[in-house]
Order: C-alpha cells, then sequence, then structure tokens
C-alpha cells in the first residue's frame, strides 16, 4: 500500500514525518555530532517556525492523538516477566 501526503508519496516512517510536519525531523531532534554553531542555527530556525505558526504543537498532539485511535494495535503493548526479586540473606545479629 502506497501512502501520500498530498501529492508526495512517504516511503519511510521518516518520510511520513517530514510531510506530515512540514519540516526535516532533523530540525527539531538535531542530528548526531552537530557543532554548537549548527544547534544554535537549527533552534533559531524552530524558533521561527514555532512563531510563525503558534498552533503547530497542538495540531502536532491533535494528529497524533488520531493516528492512535485509528490504529490501536500499533500500540500493543505485551508486559515482560519482570523477574522475581531475591532478598539477600542476612546473617548477624541485630543490633
Amino acid at each position: 500500500m502506497r501512502t501520500y501526503i498530498g501529492r508526495q508519496q512517504a516511503i519511510s516512517a521518516a518520510d511520513f514525518a517530514e510531510l506530515a510536519l512540514g519540516t526535516p525531523v532533523e530540525l527539531w531532534l538535531g542530528v548526531e555530532g552537530e557543532t554548537d554553531e549548527e544547534r544554535a542555527a537549527r533552534e533559531d530556525a524552530a524558533r521561527d517556525i514555532l512563531a510563525d505558526n503558534p498552533d503547530l504543537p497542538d495540531d502536532l498532539i491533535r494528529i497524533a492523538a488520531q493516528v492512535i485511535e485509528e490504529n490501536p494495535d500499533l500500540f500493543d503493548v505485551i508486559p515482560l516477566p519482570r523477574p522475581a526479586r531475591r532478598r539477600a540473606a542476612r546473617k548477624g545479629v541485630a543490633a
């Protein structure tokens, strides 16, 4: 099945996120090994985008909630068994 956002095809999860956000994911999350100067520039650009579209965070939360409601199977969580806790036997006399 092919997924399109507008006229653009989303091939990977990163493509989907970028098309849904309208910006590269790296703008918000950064990249490994970026310099302090690159980080400052990235954060300035993100601030500008948020200043131009202050409803963006609310819109993203709404989209995420919709995805969760429409695809609950994506979030099926199976609890892992926890090992039984063992108390160390104390040897000695209480003070």
